[in-house]
């Protein structure tokens, strides 16, 4: 059993296993569980002080602010996911 590891930017890193959601950080409720996440010391920001481009929910609770683009975070995770079937063939 091996853990999958996706990059959000940076060199940052998190487990493919954990996330829920990769959202845009644009919507009013997205800023709310951005907020409460603040307020209960659960957000995790791995912008280096750039522009929010995406929200990574993990299933413990955090979530995740990165600079990079939800789009770019799904297509990493799918090329990580498609590695080993094609390892497999």
């Amino acid at each position: 059993m091996s853990i999958k590891l996706i990059n959000i930017g940076f060199g940052n890193i998190v487990s493919a296993g954990r996330i829920i959601a990769i959202v845009s950080p644009e919507s009013a409720p997205i800023k709310r569980v951005i907020s409460d996440a603040r307020d209960r010391g659960m957000l995790v920001d791995a912008t280096y002080g750039r522009r929010t481009r995406a929200v990574v929910v993990a299933d413990s609770g955090h979530i995740i602010l990165s600079a990079v683009q939800p789009e770019t975070v799904k297509h990493r995770l799918q090329t990580r996911d498609a590695s080993p079937a094609e390892e497999a063939e």
